[in-house]
């Protein structure tokens, strides 16, 4: 990944519209290293391989994205560039009695071209179709759904990693996911790897999914890659001066960032606590209640701290431990934080609403343990990676005794690797269930589950076609007890090195590993089903089958 240099302010630059479109020059934000596809004079740019800004402009808005809350609707208009004489408002209709109403205006910031409306006193009793219009012609609808609470059965699909490896549109996640209808979806963070243009690449990432969310509401936070950086710790919002961020913080410039959060997350319930971190930096932590299930949504990247500096090991880079005979305890230590005492003071009190509330679960960007133990190729066994949630472990255990006062599980991402674990804290078991979800695109970077003496652990599950599940230890010596992980076929650890299309010929396309989760909540047995789906599964045929070792159902 080539990475480039931020700079300290942004500037502005003066340029001029293509002769034929016949407008004067303008003065528009420029910010060097970062978005430059679509700021200033986007309209003159080479095509990109990311997506083709020059859309038709009855075709201007490319999607909204929702959730509703408590009675209050935010629900964000994502658009392409705009030219500079046309308007920066976008407009939202509903449909009442047939007949279309308005019902705000926003202006659009031409850093990102995202807005977002915020709608309170919102009747949840009943479908409302939606629709969001910029200039004459340009409109995207939808449908906001009205509350499911009488459902007894909740359901969220769960998803991450979207790689540009494969730069297509996904329709067979539209097809699966729309025929198994959740009430929710959940991107989980890296919905781009184009780290330094994340808005051409999340009009790409509407264009491949926004037909999973048209029409239902939709959870998404970024992650390292979306904010352009390919690890993130994020030590309350201070400026990282290593590229890798490794001592913590962005590396990006902090509007880039601001972007990013503005664009993925402005649709999301209010934050618990708004009060902004270092560089100006929002927050996004909040709750979503849906048909009686409370989802906390956190942010386990921003406030956690980097590791160069912070533990004595040598190794090749400050954030992987590749010598398994080293001590756990002396990495731990004192004033290390993880989710910071802002989130687990949200946590704390977030545990205690039970108000309208039968089940409860938290959704984050990542697990909170080593979950995986080769990374690309047999002979790169990562003993403990420290941009896993399962270092720093004493920040570890405490969010875990959160999650588990609570009675929640745990659903996230970033990990490539579809695993299924419950966490122990003092003991095996005493902790709460977490499901790393699997990466949307995993033809080009596998992980497995594979350990070392490759033996069962004890208590392992029995009745599964799995061979590594029970009691282990990580490698930050937190305990795990694994029940099913998706691995992706052997034979890509010794093939990993060759093309994409050489893996593909020689691997099914199910086998990569690669797909995502379905997670139901069923209130009146307080039980909850993972589900595992392969990519490349047809779900509307009967002898779709999901992962072997999957669905797993639990009771909290």
């Amino acid at each position: 990944m080539k990475f480039l240099l931020p700079i300290s302010l942004a500037c502005s630059i003066t340029c001029s519209l293509a002769d034929d479109l016949g407008e004067p020059p303008i003065q528009a934000p420029f910010t060097k290293n970062e978005d430059r596809l679509c700021i200033n004079d986007w309209w003159n740019r080479k095509p990109n391989p990311i997506i083709d800004l020059k859309v038709s402009r009855d075709q201007v808005v490319c999607f909204g994205i929702y959730t509703v809350h408590q009675g209050i609707l935010k629900i964000t208009a994502q658009l392409y560039p705009l030219y500079p004489k046309e308007t920066r408002e976008v407009r939202l209709e509903i449909e009442k009695n047939g007949a279309w109403t308005e019902v705000a205006r926003q202006k659009v910031n031409d850093l990102g071209w995202s807005t977002s409306f915020r709608v309170e006193k919102w009747d949840e009793s009943t479908n409302c179709n939606y629709r969001l219009l910029h200039g004459e012609n340009a409109s995207f609808e939808g449908l906001i759904r009205k509350a499911s609470a009488e459902k007894d059965v909740i359901s969220i699909a769960a998803l991450s990693c979207n790689s540009n490896k494969d730069r297509g549109l996904r329709p067979e996640y539209t097809r699966n996911i729309n025929h198994q209808d959740p009430d929710l979806i959940f991107f989980a963070g890296d919905q781009s790897y184009d780290h330094s243009e994340h808005t051409a690449a999340w009009l790409k990432f509407g264009l491949a999914f926004r037909e999973i969310f048209r029409n239902r509401p939709c959870v998404t936070i970024p992650d390292d890659h979306d904010i352009g950086q390919g690890n993130l710790w994020g030590e309350g919002g201070k400026i990282a001066k290593t590229v890798q961020g490794h001592d913590g913080g962005y590396f990006y410039h902090h509007e880039y960032v601001k972007m990013v959060e503005r664009q993925q997350t402005g649709h999301l319930p209010d934050p618990f606590d708004p009060t902004p971190v270092e560089q100006g930096i929002g927050v996004y932590y909040t709750n979503l209640l849906l048909g009686g299930i409370d989802f906390a949504i956190i942010e386990d990247r921003k406030f956690k701290t980097g590791p160069l500096g912070r533990h004595p090991m040598n190794g090749p880079r400050p954030d992987h431990i590749l010598d398994a005979k080293y001590d756990p305890k002396v990495i731990d230590a004192p004033g290390l934080k993880l989710l910071g005492d802002r989130q687990e003071k949200f946590l704390d009190v977030w545990s205690q609403q039970l108000d309208g509330v039968k089940m409860k679960a938290v959704l984050s960007a990542t697990g909170f343990c080593g979950g995986a133990h080769l990374h690309g190729s047999r002979k790169n066994r990562l003993h403990a990676d420290l941009d896993s949630n399962g270092w720093p472990q004493s920040g570890r255990n405490k969010a875990l005794e959160l999650i588990k006062k609570a009675n929640a599980v745990h659903i996230a991402g970033d990990q490539h690797l579809a695993t299924l674990v419950r966490h122990g804290i003092k003991e095996f078991d005493d902790g709460p269930w977490a499901f790393v979800v699997p990466a949307i695109v995993n033809s080009y970077y596998g992980r497995w589950w594979w350990p070392e003496d490759e033996k069962a652990g004890p208590r392992a599950v029995s009745g599964t076609s799995l061979a590594w599940t029970g009691d282990y230890l990580d490698g930050f010596h937190n305990k795990i007890s694994m029940h099913a992980y998706a691995n992706p076929d052997a034979r890509l650890l010794t093939l990993f090195s060759k093309e994409a299309d050489e893996r593909s010929a020689a691997i099914p396309k199910d086998q990569f590993g690669d797909g995502y989760g379905l997670i139901r909540f069923k209130k009146s047995t307080n039980e909850v089903t993972f589900e595992c789906w392969p990519r490349f599964v047809d779900v509307t045929k009967p002898d779709a089958k999901q992962y072997p070792g999957w669905p797993v159902t639990i009771q909290p």
